[in-house]
């Protein structure tokens, strides 16, 4: 009898992405998220599976087509795609929110800003998240990349060389990223700090009802008050989630001009 009832459980797919800085292969994701898929498998009475997705076009595609019951990602613009354009709903984004760090050297001169136009700048490549983050920021502090001295690089560890070796005067960086984690090792400083933003949404799927919906925020709401889900949180680098940023998650795409 188990066994049948067991073969009965409902399942459930989770999608999972970090970009292109994750670092992550399939394996190892399945771990770091599967206490994750097991709280949200309890909300949900039934069994989640982690699916990995590396390529973007991967995520992209199963948002598209409405595979995933759940996902989680960043960049934050795909989940935000999934709401405006695929019928996803919002679930949570996770604490802390993310931000782009304007950054320099140590010795740099630079104080402000201001100081910064008609220097150097160095950018992750043009087409991802956080290149559009950091443009959206400096435009509305009153910098128009285009007008400056600009230089667009694969990925945010080569922001960071071309600081380091003075190929650059100043640079953008997520507050998540590993170059964020290690300013004072590579001998940078945060010059300026953007707006906070969403980051790392979960958004559910057309299968998902309005009740099961509601059962997987509370679970997630839950988590940093228990020492079981303070440990799943620790696992997955955040303080925990937030099930109120939903409006801001669509607003970003707006904000960013995608």
């Amino acid at each position: 009898m188990a066994s049948a009832a067991q073969a009965a459980e409902p399942e459930y797919t989770l999608a999972v992405s970090e970009g292109t800085s994750g670092g992550l292969d399939h394996a190892r994701a399945t771990a770091k998220y599967a206490g994750l898929a097991e709280a949200l498998g309890r909300a949900l009475k039934g069994k989640v599976t982690v699916v990995f997705a590396r390529e973007f076009a991967l995520l992209e595609d199963g948002l598209k087509a409405k595979r995933f019951d759940l996902a989680l990602a960043r960049p934050s613009d795909y989940p935000a795609r999934a709401m405006r354009d695929n019928g996803y709903r919002f679930v949570a984004s996770a604490k802390p929110e993310g931000q782009c760090l304007i950054v320099t050297r140590k010795d740099s001169p630079l104080k402000s800003l201001e100081d910064a136009k008609g220097k150097r700048w160095v950018l992750p490549e043009q087409v991802s998240y956080m290149s559009r983050f950091c443009h959206a920021e400096l435009r509305d502090r009153g910098i128009a990349l285009k007008n400056e001295k600009l230089q667009y690089v694969r990925e945010q560890g080569a922001v960071q060389f071309y600081l380091e070796h003075k190929l650059a005067d100043v640079g953008g960086v997520a507050s998540y990223s590993g170059v964020a984690r290690s300013l004072d090792k590579g001998g940078l400083r945060v010059l300026h700090s953007s707006v906070t933003q969403p980051y790392s949404p979960m958004v559910a799927g057309p299968r998902l009802t309005a009740e099961q919906l509601q059962a997987v925020q509370a679970e997630l709401r839950a988590m940093d008050q228990a020492d079981a889900g303070r440990g799943v949180l620790k696992t997955l680098g955040i303080q925990g989630f937030d099930t109120g940023t939903g409006p801001r998650v669509l607003s970003l795409l707006e904000w960013l001009g995608t």
